[in-house]
């Protein structure tokens, strides 16, 4: 069984001590971390290292940043995100670990936000959405073991969020972002999350405005998607929602799933 995990952590220098127990504690094998806030050079990659993870990151000065821990050894690894090469924000990291049969081929992504859609925003969100489709359909047709996991900033549906109401102008929630997540589960793709519940309520963000967390006010925008040979081997998915409630936490808590998959 492989552990593969997504999660915000809003800045891995302030919530490192949060991430070294969490690792500890949900044993992932292999970790997508978005917004890490700082360069290469600065990422505290020894104590994750200590705990015999491999660490690669595509770091960002103060903002954005992602990056890819992993029990298992890679093949190979690729920053940046095809399709735009004037596109400097270091917002997606693609990984390949071998398994006994074939390859496990995992992109993390941090993908925009988009607000105000009245800027410039919010069309760099829907052409970073159409590069990451063509991405993904690339990556579908070698069929192999794919997991597109990461910090989607997309609401899919109103179960996915505590006010659907409070949500309808919002770059998250517009028709066109829905719309364009829609198109990558065309393709193929699994929402792991949703092929094991139909519950409302599984939010993995609550703001920090307005006792979000106290209130319960969250929403979903963590996503681990899975090619048809993944979700073939899915186990189990979840959330690891009580990290929300750790003092100073990040705003985004932990998303997982179980694949039923043997390294090499």
């Amino acid at each position: 069984m492989i552990r593969i995990a997504t999660w915000n952590v809003n800045s891995i220098r302030q919530r490192l001590e949060h991430l070294l127990k969490w690792l500890k504690d949900a044993s992932p094998d292999v970790v997508c971390l978005q917004e890490i806030k700082c360069v290469d050079e600065a990422f505290p990659r020894e104590p994750i290292e200590a705990m015999g993870y491999t660490v690669v990151t595509h770091g960002q000065k103060t903002f954005n940043g992602v990056a890819l821990l992993s029990r298992l050894p890679f093949d190979e690894t690729k920053p940046r995100l095809a399709g735009d090469d004037e596109d400097v924000q270091a917002r997606f990291f693609e990984g390949v670990v071998p398994l006994k049969r074939g390859v496990l081929r995992i992109g993390c992504l941090y993908l925009p936000n988009g607000n105000p859609p009245d800027t410039e925003k919010y069309p760099y969100k829907l052409k970073w959405m159409s590069r990451l489709t063509a991405y993904a359909k690339e990556r579908l047709a070698n069929e192999e073991t794919f997991v597109l996991a990461g910090d989607f900033n997309v609401i899919p549906d109103a179960r996915d969020v505590y006010d659907a109401r409070a949500w309808m102008g919002d770059a998250l929630f517009l028709p066109q972002t829905r719309e364009r997540f829609q198109a990558l589960l065309n393709l193929g793709m699994t929402d792991a999350v949703r092929a094991t519940t139909d519950a409302a309520g599984q939010y993995t963000f609550w703001d920090y405005q307005a006792g979000g967390w106290a209130k319960n006010n969250g929403i979903r925008i963590d996503h681990l998607l899975l090619s048809p040979q993944a979700s073939d081997r899915l186990a189990n998915a979840g959330i690891d929602k009580h990290l929300r409630g750790w003092e100073k936490a990040s705003d985004h808590v932990p998303v997982w799933v179980d694949l039923d998959l043997e390294a090499a």
